[in-house]
């Protein structure tokens, strides 16, 4: 997959939760709702401050993040939907 997304986005793959309850109820995909997390693919260099100077982002390729439900835009590429969104959308990186 070739896509650099451009300053400060990120492209994102959401991660999928379990299909049962800890109860063991199978959840069907009508009643899943869209993960609020993923896995960074790829990271633009980074955004520019009021002088011009570049800012580089605080996540990197690999780190798992959580992101609002409705962040970013959804993306098809080579028949895998990813999420392309700002940085600013990320709420935290996973440890």
């Amino acid at each position: 997959m070739n896509i650099r997304p451009l300053h400060d986005r990120v492209l994102v793959r959401r991660i999928e939760e379990d299909e049962k309850t800890p109860g063991g109820i199978i959840i069907p995909d009508t009643a899943k709702e869209k993960p609020m997390e993923g896995e960074i693919l790829a990271t633009g260099a980074g955004a520019r401050d009021e002088n011009g100077k570049l800012v580089p982002l605080d996540v990197k390729k690999g780190d798992r993040i959580l992101f609002g439900k409705w962040s970013g835009t959804e993306v098809t590429v080579e028949g895998e939907e990813l999420v392309i969104m700002r940085e600013s959308d990320v709420m935290g990186v996973m440890e």
